[in-house]
């Protein structure tokens, strides 16, 4: 069985699932970030691109020369473009470097609450009296959190990891949560956490105290400069032209139906 798929339906098909301001967005955010390094005098070296490529491939699993060309042909690009796409990411890493790295160690000691770590196990309960009942059993020595989590979680993978939730800092908390978890003293079990959905049972593990390394860094580096770009778009004025399909209906004619 033969199926054509045109660049129009391809278009047609990103708005009628919703993804046409996201696209927007991002050919917003290549504008601005191509200007931007214009006006600074910043260009991205051949050594620049050929690390950025690495990377790219690295992360994209392309080992082999044959896997670069199988990608290339699943996402539609040619090499230049695929050299294009290098370049423009290769760019926009250097202009935010060149933006926000002086002022990433002030940033941090500003904000350092915001990244604190929390490593935590959870089990989620609708009823407090059963939760609180829990609470002081563990507080007794009567039953591990190990074993309500085996008990009480529904979720195969989280129950074989004993309600294991991950590293997260405060942010991935709700507030009243985090208050909590982040005044404890590890390894410690919280009293139950009322919230208006549900009753949380915390077991806090470990309390990670942010160290500002190049990792961390590169991380602030990107949340200041997406930020700026969120920011740069939010008071842009951007005109967009899509010719409409001729088999969808105009918005005079969707206000009409309703």
């Amino acid at each position: 069985m033969s199926f054509t798929i045109s660049s129009s339906d391809i278009i047609y098909n990103l708005k009628l699932s919703c993804q046409i301001p996201s696209v927007i967005e991002a050919i917003a955010e290549a504008h601005i970030i191509a200007v931007s390094a214009q006006k600074a005098g910043i260009t991205v070296t051949n050594e620049e691109l050929q690390i950025e490529g690495d990377k790219l491939r690295l992360e994209k699993k392309l080992v082999k020369a044959k896997d670069t060309w199988t990608w290339l042909e699943k996402h539609h690009l040619s090499v230049k473009e695929f050299e294009e796409l290098v370049h423009n990411q290769a760019l926009s890493r250097k202009l935010a470097h060149h933006m926000f790295s002086p002022h990433v160690e002030k940033y941090f000691y500003e904000h350092r609450l915001d990244y604190d770590q929390a490593a935590t196990y959870e089990v989620v309960f609708e009823e407090r009296d059963l939760a609180l009942e829990l609470f002081y059993a563990i507080e007794e020595g009567e039953i591990t959190f190990a074993e309500i989590a085996r008990q009480f979680i529904q979720e195969p993978e989280l129950r074989r990891a004993g309600g294991y939730k991950g590293l997260r800092r405060r942010s991935s908390f709700r507030p009243e949560i985090a208050a909590a978890v982040f005044a404890a003293t590890p390894p410690q079990i919280l009293k139950p956490i009322t919230t208006p959905s549900c009753v949380y049972l915390i077991w806090v593990e470990e309390i990670i105290q942010p160290q500002l390394d190049e990792e961390l860094r590169e991380k602030i580096t990107e949340e200041m400069f997406s930020d700026w770009l969120q920011q740069q778009i939010e008071v842009m004025e951007i005109v967009t032209q899509i010719n409409s399909d001729d088999n969808s209906q105009s918005q005079s004619e969707l206000f009409k139906q309703a």
